[in-house]
C-alpha cells in the first residue's frame, strides 16, 4: 500500500530518480549527472554502508512527502541498480 502523502504535488518518478542520483553522488563525491539509472550500484563504488546512508537519506527526505515511508533491510539486498531503487521508492509511493 502506497505511503500517505503530505504534499499537494505529488512526486514523480523523475524527482525520485534525480533525489536518488543527489543523494548518491553526496554520499560517494561524484557528480549527480554521472549516476544514472542503468548503473549497478557495485560499478559506482557503492558497498553497503553507502546504500545504508542511501537508505537514511532517502527515508530522510521523502518522510516530509509520505508518511511513515521506510525501506526495508530485506528489500535492500535485491537492490542492485540505480534503476532498481527508484522504481523500488516509486512503488513504495504508489507513483507509476
Amino acid at each position: 500500500m502506497p505511503a500517505e502523502t503530505h504534499s499537494n504535488q505529488p512526486i514523480t518518478r523523475h524527482e525520485i530518480a534525480s533525489l536518488i542520483a543527489t543523494q548518491l553522488a553526496e554520499i560517494l563525491e561524484k557528480d549527480a549527472g554521472d549516476i544514472v539509472e542503468s548503473a549497478s550500484f557495485e560499478s559506482l563504488g557503492a558497498d553497503s554502508l553507502a546504500l545504508i546512508e542511501l537508505v537514511e537519506a532517502l527515508e530522510d527526505e521523502l518522510s516530509e512527502r509520505a508518511s511513515g515511508f521506510h525501506i526495508d533491510d530485506e528489500d535492500l539486498e535485491d537492490l542492485q541498480t540505480v534503476a532498481d531503487a527508484v522504481n523500488y521508492v516509486a512503488a513504495k509511493l504508489g507513483v507509476s
